[in-house]
């Protein structure tokens, strides 16, 4: 009886039909109930040597599974299996076996609960996207809880993101799982890793890669150099870096692949930003998502402060008609102005070719000022480093230590004339799901800016957009970056900054200080931005180094 939750049959209940639901709910209280009643007998006769390894390991499996419930009560769409499996876990702590709580305060560390979508009380729409994501993940993750918020969002993101792990493709399942946590790891997000580690062992990828990116094949440790500069300084990939994988004998990438594994590459290191950027708590069912100890007499237990949970609480939220809530309120209001006033200067006078090059030149320059002020070096733990290699390498100004790198032109090299095509040349169909996705975060907008209806944000949004291509190298010949100053202020770009290029970094305080006035939902839409923004520029300069190559 040494079996850990793997011995359970998940799949079951993510099916749309009830009765087969029931089956499988029936076939997990019995596995449940087995494995109690041996652990109460293994209590009995702990005295024996022998039993006490056989016991450990029963007990860590136990505990998996009953995490694995604790997650389906609070996160499954459908109610049944919620319902059940909190009985299942009651009748369990009834005959005297712990179970666990969940640690934190909802999917995201930085949002109140309270304003999230709680599972169970979403719209039939809402409740078939739900059904989708838990049938194909077998779970509905706090990403998909919070990226809720834009609904039309999150159905582009969720099916590129099930074509790109779970449809033909040139790439076998377990390797995009392993390039998945490669990605991830470059960022440090444990978050993802854990998610992907447990995807990698579902499909039957081998264990023994997990212990470090040297055991895994040659192939995909060659992968690690493009997975290194893509993440921190994509515009130093040349043609050469794939040259590298395409000719590397009985090691090579196809063309096909090497598409493949860069969309997913840059997926996971803009998805890191996304997870970094909304606080996004662990799963209920992962590592620091919950605990089998007791709440403590206060309700707040060490083990909360070990997982970072108590940065919940780190800013009071203002009462009204404090100066922080004036402040913030007149912020707008500025911003408003400005936008205002920008329009009526455009339409007045169109500065020349000349001049809108040297504005970019300054806003690329002063974008090297940027800096958080939690600028440390943020060590990464050894369960997450050992996926990569060249642990020390990270993201630098291209500009820094007198190296200049000549500005991307987006009229030489743009996604919609070169970049779209070549994906779904050698990629079909993953194109088109790509572009669908970059066009709804870039054009997406209620109308609204914190308590104003019918206002236009398109060149709020530009600006947004604009900045990060600018801080990556890239330029729009159409675009005046005087806009950028303008809209953006000191906090919101110390916040965009450390999102896209050191997601690690982003702590409560920077998300708090920026936007003040504006409401949650605002603040995620911002971070869709970053991140379609961030993988937009990555993947151009990939895809500029591949057509180099071919041509």
């Amino acid at each position: 009886m040494a079996e850990g939750e793997n011995e359970v049959r998940w799949e079951g209940l993510c099916s749309r039909d009830p009765t087969t639901r029931e089956t499988a709910l029936e076939s997990v209280r019995q596995i449940v109930l087995r494995k109690t009643e041996y652990l109460r007998s293994a209590k009995e006769t702990l005295s024996r040597p022998s039993d006490g390894l056989s016991n450990g390991v029963s007990l860590d499996g136990m505990n998996k599974l009953l995490a694995h419930l604790l997650m389906l009560s609070k996160r499954c769409p459908f109610k049944d299996v919620r319902e059940r499996s909190g009985f299942i876990l009651k009748s369990d702590e009834e005959l005297g076996i712990r179970i666990p709580r969940p640690l934190g305060h909802g999917p995201s560390r930085f949002i109140p609960e309270k304003e999230m979508l709680q599972v169970g009380s979403e719209d039939a729409q809402m409740h078939t996207l739900f059904a989708d994501s838990f049938a194909a993940l077998g779970r509905l993750d706090n990403i998909t809880l919070v990226m809720v918020f834009h609904p039309q969002y999150l159905e582009s993101f969720l099916k590129t993101q099930h074509y790109l792990l779970q449809m033909d493709g040139p790439l076998p399942l377990h390797y995009r799982h392993y390039i998945g946590i490669m990605a991830a790891a470059r960022h440090q997000c444990s978050y993802l890793v854990n998610l992907h580690v447990s995807d990698f062992l579902h499909v039957g990828g081998d264990p023994k890669w997990l212990n470090g990116l040297e055991n895994a094949p040659q192939k995909l440790q060659n992968l690690g150099e493009l997975n290194k500069v893509l993440a921190h300084r994509p515009w130093l990939i040349t043609k050469e870096h794939i040259e590298g994988l395409l000719k590397a004998e009985e090691h090579s990438w196809s063309l096909a692949e090497l598409v493949h594994a860069v969309v997913l590459l840059t997926h996971y290191h803009s998805l890191a930003s996304f997870t970094f950027g909304c606080g996004i708590s662990p799963e209920i069912h992962c590592d620091g998502g919950h605990t089998f100890r007791p709440p403590s007499v206060s309700n707040y237990c060490i083990c909360d402060i070990t997982n970072g949970n108590h940065s919940v609480e780190e800013t009071p939220v203002p009462s009204a008609g404090s100066a922080l809530v004036s402040d913030s309120f007149f912020e707008v209001e500025a911003l408003m102005e400005k936008m205002k006033q920008l329009q009526e200067c455009r339409e007045e006078e169109e500065a020349s070719q000349e001049e809108m090059a040297s504005r970019f030149e300054m806003e690329k320059r002063d974008s090297m000022f940027v800096f958080s002020s939690d600028d440390d070096e943020v060590t990464p733990a050894r369960d997450v480093s050992r996926h990569f290699e060249d642990t020390s390498y990270g993201y630098k100004d291209f500009s820094r230590h007198g190296m200049h790198v000549p500005t991307f032109r987006v009229q030489d090299y743009c996604w919609e004339d070169h970049g779209y095509s070549l994906v779904n040349r050698l990629y079909p169909d993953v194109g088109q799901l790509i572009d669908e996705k970059f066009h709804i975060a870039y054009n997406l907008t209620y109308n609204t800016m914190a308590m104003h209806k019918d206002v236009d944000t398109s060149m709020l949004r530009r600006a947004i957009w604009n900045y990060i291509h600018c801080m990556f190298g890239i330029r729009y010949d159409d675009y005046d970056y005087g806009e950028i100053n303008q809209l953006l202020d000191r906090s919101f770009k110390v916040y965009i900054k450390t999102v896209v290029c050191t997601p690690e970094k982003v702590t409560k305080r920077m998300y708090d200080s920026f936007w003040r006035q504006f409401k949650h939902s605002e603040k995620v839409h911002v971070n869709l931005l970053l991140i379609e923004a961030r993988m937009q520029a990555e993947l151009l300069y990939a895809l500029r180094a591949i057509t180099r190559y071919m041509t």
